[in-house]
């Protein structure tokens, strides 16, 4: 027992044991992953493995701004809420937040550790609710983020957010829909509605956390969760099933693209990233791509992984804004 007990534990070291503290100014390296999901959630069991903190207070220094609708439909007021430094002086650089959940669940709120996080770095930050696939299926949240993208820049000056300098950043299925509206959102299909708050919801940058990029795969269109937001089978609408993809969208004027992916998420198969990551560099769209060897599905939960990817976050946009 004490031998399997010590293989355990040089195992978890070997995959997941905490480093030392980086000099902020240099590149750090991806924090080491484990075997395979038992092995992170025995780590987890055994204290080895620290989470962010998913419901953090609002600090003193910042403006909370909750519950403004930006869209109605029917009897359903979708809403956002804004997140920025009191105080600010000039329009800010501005980070929309879209929810994952399989597009059937989650909600806005659950991005708060970043808003906060980034809103204190300067930024202004939204959050924004989408149409579920159990009340509408696609393309309702794909055309609500529009509107949203869109009301956002028509309010820009009541929220000192500089409209010029626009980021979707989003998880799963809310990387999926921050990739499918930063490519396509000037589809026809995606611009059916809001249309007096205009055409334009272009942004400049996007941050993907592991969203579906192909449904129209073997694999893709056999889950309960995109049968589900896409309301019928791939053999029923194909072309459908294209429109909700976001390579189809894939042109060498998109936004640069920041990826994160880790390599034993069984939700959303690597392959996925490391497709868009081909596509893009096809294209000519300037990315990164940071594939993070024996890290699952919504890894940033991990406070080092957070920390991995706020790193690089804040050098991408330094650079893309």
């Amino acid at each position: 027992m004490k031998n399997t007990l010590l293989v355990l534990l040089t195992l978890f070291c070997v995959f997941g044991c905490k480093t030392a503290a980086t000099d902020p100014d240099r590149p750090i390296k991806a924090p080491k992953g484990y075997m395979n999901e038992t092995f992170l959630k025995m780590a987890y069991g055994l204290g080895m493995l620290d989470l962010i903190d998913s419901k953090p207070p609002v600090p003193d220094d910042l403006e909370a701004i909750k519950n403004v609708t930006y869209k109605t439909v029917g009897d359903i007021d979708l809403q956002l809420d804004i997140y920025k430094k009191k105080g600010l002086e000039a329009p800010a650089p501005t980070m929309v937040f879209i929810h994952g959940g399989a597009w059937k669940k989650g909600k806005r709120q659950d991005y708060l550790p970043y808003m906060i996080d980034y809103a204190q770095k300067g930024y202004v930050t939204v959050t924004l609710s989408y149409r579920l696939s159990g009340v509408a299926k696609f393309p309702a949240a794909a055309q609500d983020v529009n509107c949203g993208i869109k009301w956002v820049k028509q309010h820009a000056a009541d929220y000192d957010i500089d409209p010029e300098r626009m980021v979707l950043i989003g998880g799963s299925a809310g990387g999926h829909l921050s990739l499918l509206l930063g490519y396509g959102g000037d589809e026809t299909l995606f611009n059916q509605d809001c249309k007096e708050l205009g055409t334009d919801s272009k942004v400049k940058a996007i941050v993907d956390f592991y969203g579906p990029v192909d449904i129209t795969t073997p694999y893709a269109i056999t889950t309960e969760q995109v049968l589900s937001f896409m309301g019928a089978t791939y053999e029923e609408i194909p072309e459908m099933y294209k429109l909700a993809s976001p390579s189809t969208f894939i042109s060498p004027d998109d936004p640069p693209t920041l990826i994160f992916q880790g390599t034993i998420d069984s939700l959303v198969p690597v392959s996925q990233s490391d497709s868009l990551a081909s596509w893009l560099d096809q294209a000519g769209v300037d990315h990164d791509y940071h594939r993070l060897k024996g890290w699952p599905h919504t890894m940033d939960a991990a406070k080092k992984v957070n920390e991995y990817a706020q790193f690089y976050i804040d050098a991408f946009l330094e650079k893309h804004l």
